[in-house]
């Protein structure tokens, strides 16, 4: 399956620019069709905490520009929205749209970023979310969800053998990005995509360094400094090679 990242410089709040940037970034990019095309957590807007102004109605402007970029592309494509939630909060959320531009999945972060209080604006998701996908067994999760690995092995539990990490993840801890990524896919076994913004905003800065990672931790790919387009080839054939080879996943317990 082709991977198509998109390491985006998020326009602050600006719904219309940062649409155009991606159509922009996808004409250069030309996915093939049946390509997987990942844009970062809250591309539309950035990280912000005003839910008022991030926040959608499911099926709003953002879904729909979505749905007609993977129509156009003829490719599944997984982005981060903001819809609101029954609580009268926003519910910061991961969409798969098909290749036909129709809904897959709907993900809500499952742990909102109390140390940026996104708690008290956004609500929590409750469920993981796993779907088939060009022959994998396609999981998402968002930015702050990948310092939980209970969730990923829950999911590989599942079936999981690829795991998609949109983010807004500052340059502060960059470290910790490289390192956890690599970790989530060497602990199970899985692929990992992660996909994260670049930039500034009000707040922070944004390094990027989104990246492919195969199940034994190896980089397979890495955005490029100059435009953000991150390009991967990636088979299933090889998490489950591996997993024969080395077949530690069989002794999970479950106490």
């Amino acid at each position: 399956m082709r991977i198509i990242g998109l390491e985006l410089d998020i326009a602050w709040e600006s719904r219309q620019t940062n649409c155009d940037a991606v159509r922009k970034a996808l004409d250069r990019a030309q996915p093939p069709k049946e390509s997987l095309i990942v844009l970062p957590e809250m591309f539309a807007t950035g990280f912000s905490m005003n839910a008022g102004m991030t926040a959608e109605p499911a099926g709003g402007e953002t879904e729909t520009f979505l749905s007609g970029v993977a129509k156009t592309y003829a490719s599944f494509l997984i982005a981060g929205t903001v819809t609101k939630g029954a609580s009268g909060r926003g519910r910061n959320e991961a969409l798969l749209f098909d290749a036909q531009g129709r809904e897959v999945f709907r993900y809500c972060k499952r742990h909102p970023f109390s140390y940026a209080e996104e708690d008290k604006y956004y609500e929590a998701g409750r469920d993981i979310v796993i779907t088939p996908l060009n022959g994998f067994m396609v999981v998402p999760f968002i930015c702050y969800d990948l310092r939980f690995p209970e969730d990923f092995r829950s999911a590989v539990r599942k079936g999981a053998t690829c795991f998609v990490v949109i983010a807004n993840w500052p340059e502060a801890r960059a470290i910790h990005w490289t390192a956890l990524l690599k970790a989530r896919a060497i602990e199970n076994q899985a692929y990992v995509v992660g996909v994260n913004r670049r930039g500034t905003d009000p707040k922070n800065r944004y390094s990027g360094l989104s990246m492919v990672i195969d199940p034994s931790g190896n980089i397979v790919a890495e955005a490029g400094s100059a435009d953000g387009l991150l390009f991967a080839d990636i088979e299933v054939d090889t998490v489950a090679a591996i997993r024969r080879q080395f077949p530690f996943l069989a002794d999970m317990r479950n106490d």
